[in-house]
């Protein structure tokens, strides 16, 4: 805006004193043609009145004009009106050798008028050469102002007898100028002023939408994607466009910030349940990973090791510095055992380092500590699982064969039923009525424990077939609908059909997933919102199922897969573990997280069919 009247100022000053010196150059001009009408008027009244030249001598005519010139009371009317003219300096009669015959100054009558800088040389000129000459002139003093003339020929018949020369004072024709840029300066400064007022006005109205939209990135930015909505919400301009943007980008924020979230969670779950110690270090050898597992081979928190170098972590002097071969913070790929003395006593650690690499350049290195004892005793484990696993299949058989006496104890039992009902002796509530009761009820409940554990244990036939995720989610969902819309329950699902095929039996997966819906809707009796989710990583296609529901306390969660583990009333304690098995069978994984008062979300991988 400065710039704009900046110019425009220029604009009008540039043509207000162009203005300002053609006008008076005009006036000069009529000025001096009315004097030069009034001189000549003079003349020829002086010839009227009797008055005549004795010859044609130069000094004789002079004298002859300059005594009309002075009987000439019009002329001096004239003469005394061109001097009350606030820019006329003065106003001369001069003959062609510059002597002064007559004048608004009577001294200089009989004197040599100088030349003066002629006034239309003015007129046309650039507004900055104009200044020039009238502000900058090169001597100037009250004395001797800067003056400029107009000139007007005097003719006594074909013959040029002289000049009407009026002179104007650049000093007063300063002051009109700055009298006239003083008026357009306070026009200039008020509307400034205005314009100024106007503009905060109106930006800030215009700019209110701005303002919500800054307040909205600085809740985005301080980690509050739940955005409330701003004021250019409810428009349809451009500001209102940017801030649904702005709204988009931070629910996608808000994703990708659960998404890292659950990663870094997994990764701590995934770090906190390594029996091995894992370090990496940097290009630099400082430490930006230590998994909890260091701890104990370390001697101290893991937090303490972070962006220390490797020298400092190990020592001079640390049983683990030599197997490591370091030297000058260098770590080179080596595999050997060490003897550490920890907390818990002496171990045989496997120390390894592996160099990380991106494109042919080292990026850093892993060092793994393993327990060469716990491997050992992990292998014990194993073996002993795969006897209990031996056991369990002889216990299935077992539970077959107890089926058969359950069947036999059940025929006997209502054979008994009616001999002591004929005979009199089931009559009222006696203990034999009690105890045929009794005899009832459990073995009722034992014939359900045994066929649900046969149910379990009996081999899967698996029949897999490459399969569309997106397509069997799809039923699963249509399967479940009756009871999740009878339950209030919200459906999210994100099923794209460009994730491949995998391999599964369909009927097995879809009894899984719908294990895992129905458990979700029953975790949510007073609504929520399921989320069903499909998508690829790296080499497995990801299924995650996640509700809103009351989550799964701390206690329990290392239970839930668990046969017949449930805390449902009712409940039969098989369909987790009977999804885990189907899991499993199809080569996947499945695990879970969840928050008591927000929720649980389950995650299957299955590997893709390529």
């Amino acid at each position: 805006m400065l710039f704009v009247v900046a110019v425009l100022s220029y604009i009008f000053a540039a043509q207000f004193l162009e203005q300002l010196i053609h006008e008076t150059d005009k006036r000069a001009n009529d000025l001096a043609e009315q004097v030069f009408l009034q001189a000549k008027h003079a003349l020829t009244e002086a010839a009227r009145q009797g008055f005549q030249l004795s010859s044609d001598a130069p000094e004789e005519v002079r004298v002859y004009v300059r005594h009309a010139f002075e009987i000439s009371q019009g002329l001096h009317t004239q003469l005394a009106a061109a001097h009350e003219n606030v820019l006329i300096y003065e106003v001369s009669i001069t003959d062609t050798d510059g002597l002064v015959l007559a004048s608004t100054d009577e001294n200089l009558r009989g004197t040599f008028l100088p030349r003066r800088a002629s006034l239309s040389e003015l007129v046309g000129r650039s507004f900055l050469h104009q200044i020039k000459v009238l502000l900058v002139p090169t001597r100037r003093t009250v004395k001797n102002p800067q003056l400029f003339e107009v000139e007007y020929p005097f003719r006594n018949g074909p013959v040029p007898f002289g000049e009407v020369r009026v002179i104007v004072d650049s000093a007063l024709l300063v002051q009109s100028i700055r009298t006239g840029l003083r008026r357009g300066a306070v026009i200039v400064l008020a509307a400034l002023v205005v314009s100024a007022l106007l503009a905060a006005f109106v930006s800030g109205v215009t700019l209110a939408p701005l303002r919500d939209i800054t307040a909205q990135l600085d809740r985005i930015s301080s980690g509050q994607f739940d955005t409330h909505e701003a004021k250019t919400f409810e428009t349809s301009d451009e500001l209102g466009l940017m801030s649904r943007k702005i709204s988009q980008v931070g629910q996608q924020l808000r994703g990708v910030h659960e998404i890292f979230s659950t990663m870094r969670e997994n990764m701590n779950s995934v770090m906190a349940g390594l029996e091995d110690g894992l370090l990496l270090f940097t290009r630099d050898a400082r430490a930006v990973m230590v998994s909890p597992a260091a701890e104990k081979f370390l001697g101290a928190p893991a937090s303490e090791f972070l962006g220390r170098r490797v020298t400092d972590i190990f020592p001079p002097g640390h049983p683990l510095r030599d197997a490591l071969h370091i030297e000058s913070d260098e770590l080179s790929e080596i595999t050997a055992e060490a003897d550490l003395t920890t907390s818990e006593g002496p171990k045989r650690v496997n120390v390894s380092v592996q160099a990380i690499q991106e494109a042919g350049e080292r990026m850093g290195a892993l060092v793994t500590l393993r327990d060469l004892d716990s491997l050992e005793s992990i292998g014990t484990q194993l073996r002993v699982s795969e006897r209990l696993a031996a056991l369990g299949r002889i216990t299935a058989g077992v539970a077959h064969e107890v089926k058969n006496p359950l069947n036999s104890m059940r025929l006997w039992l209502e054979n008994l039923k009616e001999s002591l009902s004929f005979d009199g002796f089931y009559d009222g509530d006696g203990p034999s009525r009690q105890a045929v009761q009794v005899l009832d009820k459990e073995i009722d409940r034992l014939d359900q424990v045994v066929k649900r554990f046969l149910d379990f244990t009996r081999p899967m036939d698996v029949r897999l077939e490459a399969t569309q995720l997106a397509e069997l989610l799809q039923e699963v969902l249509e399967v479940a609908k009756p009871q999740l819309q009878q339950s209030n329950i919200q459906i999210a699902q994100l099923l794209p059909i460009d994730v491949p095929e995998v391999y599964v039996d369909r009927a097995l997966l879809k009894q899984a997933v719908l294990n895992l819906v129905l458990n979700a809707a029953e975790a949510m009796p007073n609504g929520g919102q399921l989320r069903l989710v499909l998508s690829r990583r790296a080499e497995m296609a990801e299924i995650t199922v996640g509700d809103t529901g009351n989550g799964i306390p701390q206690e329990n969660q290392q239970k839930i897969f668990q046969l017949f583990f449930t805390t449902r009333p009712g409940g039969s304690g098989i369909g987790l573990a009977s999804t885990f098995r189907i899991v499993q069978l199809h080569n996947g994984s499945i695990d879970f997280t969840s928050e008591v008062g927000r929720g649980t979300t389950f995650r299957i991988e299955l590997p893709l069919a390529a």
